[in-house]
C-alpha cells in the first residue's frame, strides 16, 4: 500500500502529460496532498472547485435515485484533460484523486487505467 506523497509522485511519474495531481476530501474542499501545478495551475483552488463538481453529481445521483458508484468525472477543455476519481476503499471515503493532464501530450485511456491502479494501492 502506497502512502499518498508516494502515490502521488507514481502518478506524476507514470502518466504522460500530467500537469498536477491531488487528494482532496470533497466534505471540505481542502486538499490534503498536491504535486505539480504551478502558475497556470493552483491545485488548491482546483480541489475546491472540483469538490463542487463531485457534490453536485453526487446530489443528481441521488434524486435520480441512481444506485451507482461514480468511477471518474472527466472534464475536456480545449488543452486539458481533469480527471476526478472519488476513492472506494473504507478509508478513503469521501476523498478524490484529481488529475490534470496537458491534451495534447497525454493518453486518457492509459492515464484512467494508471488512476484506477494507483488508487487501488493508495493507502490514507
Amino acid at each position: 500500500m502506497a502512502a499518498v506523497e508516494t502515490a502521488l509522485k507514481d502518478l506524476m511519474a507514470a502518466i504522460d502529460g500530467t500537469i498536477g495531481v491531488a487528494l482532496v476530501d470533497y466534505n471540505s474542499g481542502m486538499a490534503l496532498g498536491t504535486i505539480g501545478g504551478g502558475p497556470e495551475l493552483d491545485l488548491n483552488v482546483a480541489a475546491a472547485g472540483n469538490t463542487d463538481v463531485v457534490r453536485a453529481k453526487l446530489r443528481a445521483m441521488e434524486l435520480l435515485n441512481l444506485n451507482e458508484a461514480i468511477e471518474d468525472i472527466l472534464i475536456s477543455l480545449s488543452t486539458q484533460y481533469h480527471l476526478i476519481r472519488p476513492l472506494t476503499s473504507r478509508t478513503g471515503k469521501g476523498l478524490f484523486l484529481y488529475l490534470a493532464l496537458d491534451r495534447n501530450r497525454a493518453n486518457l485511456a492509459m492515464a484512467r487505467h494508471q488512476l484506477k491502479k494507483i488508487e487501488a494501492d493508495l493507502e490514507v
